[in-house]
């Protein structure tokens, strides 16, 4: 998809957004809506029958019927749509597996993946999308983004009697945000893909100088990815040619996700590498992309139109966008394909609609993210 005059981009880029728009002004309707429309995938699945899906109309009803769930739960079930029991928990059959980078007990999850799965994750461009609109910046789509992700094809699980490829989640969304969006990335997905799915030294090296090497004469306005992956591409260039990426680029905008403080903590880093720069955070994780920074506030702003969102609080499970600014919870996501799934998630609720992923829900973490805080001099401010 392109772009032939900033009209046309203006038009576009305000219908891709305006479902999100209505959603954020009204959570409690937008909520709602999404609850039916998941309520309908969950009616086609062994997983909701046992539940009694039926009989559920409302959000109360939901949290009745359905427990709490988390991957280590979920994980026969998941193993059962290997074996060729797709309806157990699926709606659809799976196109793709999405893989962690080995965060639950040093393992890869495993999160099948569905074309409506897939749609919606193309909702990771909507921060580009904001960015653009908002700024005027069109001249972004006229130059490349840098692509510094995980390959989205690393091998093959059998699943029933087919084999379907899996890889990290950050790739694949790359690679279907690409085709969904005017943003042409280098290298692309799939020359990320030939150099293998290894997650040592050597194969990042390797990755970076693709990068350096597809990039080094292009017009590279945006770069997009995991934070930290970010920042060792800037300390490869360095130790290599002996240059950082503002020494090569003139970079208008870097989408990133992956860790917590990405707009504080590791700003001062990332624009001492990339130079002046606007900064835009994604919040997503295998399972979804769940939000992403919509202006200037350093926060992230649910997709309160695809996905059904809770949080276990000290005072008990409520919806996401039923928290007070400084209320902090567990994130309960629903998707297509999970009901009710514990993502292990720690948010913290600001002024509506901001919050921000603190980190994992471990019992220190609050007090890690205030002392950061404090030692940083952001002092909770968006």
């Amino acid at each position: 998809m392109t772009f032939t005059n900033p009209q046309e981009a203006i038009t576009r880029l305000k219908g891709f957004l305006q479902p999100w728009y209505e959603s954020i002004a009204d959570p409690e309707t937008a909520q709602k809506k999404v609850l039916g429309i998941l309520l309908g995938h969950y009616r086609q699945t062994e997983y909701g029958r046992e539940h009694g899906v039926e009989q559920v109309e409302t959000s109360d009803d939901f949290r009745q019927a359905f427990p709490v769930v988390s991957y280590e739960e979920y994980k026969p079930l998941i193993q059962q749509v290997m074996a060729g029991e797709v309806s157990m928990l699926l709606s659809e059959p799976p196109i793709g597996w999405a893989i962690t980078r080995g965060t639950t007990k040093g393992e890869s999850k495993f999160i099948p993946m569905t074309p409506t799965d897939l749609k919606m994750r193309v909702s990771a461009g909507r921060a580009v999308m904001e960015n653009v609109l908002n700024s005027g910046r069109f001249d972004i789509f006229q130059g490349v983004n840098l692509n510094l992700n995980f390959p989205s094809v690393v091998g093959k699980v059998q699943t029933g009697d087919r084999e379907i490829e899996y890889g990290y989640s950050s790739g694949i969304y790359l690679k279907h945000v690409s085709a969904s969006t005017p943003i042409r990335s280098v290298p692309s997905q799939d020359e990320i893909d030939a150099l293998g799915g290894g997650k040592n030294l050597k194969d990042w090296e390797a990755r970076f100088d693709l990068a350096y090497q597809k990039c080094k004469q292009e017009n590279v306005t945006l770069v997009g990815g995991v934070a930290p992956t970010a920042i060792e591409f800037g300390r490869f260039l360095r130790k290599k040619y002996g240059k950082y990426p503002r020494d090569l680029w003139d970079v208008k905008l870097m989408t990133l996700g992956s860790v917590p403080g990405i707009n504080t903590r590791l700003k001062p880093q990332l624009k001492a590498m990339y130079g002046h720069v606007e900064i835009r955070e994604i919040y997503g994780a295998t399972e979804g992309m769940f939000g992403q920074q919509k202006d200037t506030a350093r926060a992230w702003v649910p997709n309160f139109d695809l996905f059904f969102f809770e949080v276990q609080t000290r005072s008990g499970i409520k919806m996401l966008h039923e928290m007070k600014p400084g209320e902090m919870g567990s994130l309960i996501a629903s998707t297509p394909i999970l009901a009710r799934y514990k993502i292990g998630d720690l948010i913290r609720a600001f002024r509506p609609p901001y919050f921000r992923c603190i980190g994992r829900d471990y019992w220190y973490t609050s007090l890690v993210y205030g002392w950061g805080e404090v030692t940083s001099f952001n002092l909770d401010r968006l």
